[in-house]
């Protein structure tokens, strides 16, 4: 039994409650900056190593895997005032959890949810040919992932319509942060992976930092609105040679006697670069309110780096 407030009320009536449905990178840094302010905060992973690692961080999580998803999840849904969902669609399946929209539906309808945000991707929108796109501009997505991205923003703006429910589709950027950075990818001298490969052919990419997609999430949480579309990206869509050779001045700078040159990639980078897009903020800024603590990947990264006590 939950315990009972001054006030009479119980514990789970009396906090704000989230549910992240799938806590990967995002979703680990805004339960715990939610906990850290008192909320309480439960969410789905994919495996049980995961989730005895975040039990140990003292996060209630169930384990939720899209070929085989356990339900009692979603039921536990209707006890929790916010939810995020930041689970990708699999190729196959589309959204792994609107596959089971009519548990969803019921489970929501009893509940006591208020806010509802679905994290996308600007990868909707296809390429500009560099120019500048907004949330106004056509989307055209070309990979399979992001045709599946755009379905699943509309699934689940229509069953927050249909529940009259608070809802806003965040378009993230690239993302980035501590431990996954251009300056952790140096350090560990990775080899780029196949997502790396492809963005260095874009002239422009567009990318957020982490902390800054947790402010606009607590901005939207205060500022809800009713089938809204924001794009999350930062204010500077800079080339990803050009973001890499600023991290391998920070890390040189740094540590001088144990930097070497980073030659994964090199080839790729000098491949023809074709214009991709530039993503817009303006309406982050105007309607959240939201102040970019890192409006440049030259702030993210040196904030990052600044954080590092030794040389990985």
């Amino acid at each position: 039994m939950a315990a009972v407030s001054s006030t009479g009320k119980s514990e789970l009536e009396s906090r704000n409650r989230m549910f992240v449905l799938g806590m990967g990178f995002v979703g680990q840094f805004f339960a715990q900056e939610l906990k850290n302010n008192g909320w309480i905060v439960s969410g789905t992973c994919t495996s049980v190593a995961k989730k005895k690692e975040l039990e140990d961080r003292g996060f209630d999580v169930h384990v939720f895997d899209s070929n085989e998803p356990d339900l009692s999840a979603l039921n536990t849904l209707k006890y929790y005032t916010h939810l995020l969902v930041s689970v990708p669609p699999v190729v196959g399946i589309g959204d792994p959890v609107l596959q089971h929209k009519q548990l969803l539906r019921s489970t929501l309808m009893d509940g006591n949810l208020q806010w509802l945000c679905y994290l996308s991707s600007t990868s909707v929108y296809g390429d500009s040919g560099g120019a500048w796109v907004d949330e106004d501009y056509p989307e055209s997505p070309t990979s399979e992932s992001a045709k599946l991205r755009l379905l699943a923003e509309e699934g689940w703006l229509n069953l927050a319509y249909d529940l009259g429910l608070s809802m806003q589709v965040f378009r993230l950027g690239g993302i980035y942060g501590p431990g996954r950075s251009a300056v952790d990818t140096i350090i560990k001298r990775e080899a780029l992976s196949e997502g790396q490969k492809k963005r260095t052919t874009k002239k422009f990419t567009s990318r957020v930092h982490v902390e800054d997609i947790i402010q606009a999430l607590k901005a939207s949480i205060n500022i809800p609105s009713t089938g809204r579309i924001y794009n999350i990206v930062d204010d500077d869509p800079a080339p990803r040679e050009e973001v890499f050779a600023y991290a391998s001045k920070l890390v040189g700078k740094k540590w001088p006697a144990q930097i070497q040159q980073n030659t994964s990639g090199r080839a790729e980078l000098l491949t023809q670069k074709h214009g991709e897009k530039r993503v817009s903020n303006a309406r982050m800024k105007k309607e959240l309110g939201v102040r970019l603590l890192h409006p440049s990947y030259r702030s993210g990264l040196q904030s990052i780096i600044n954080q590092m006590e030794a040389y990985l």
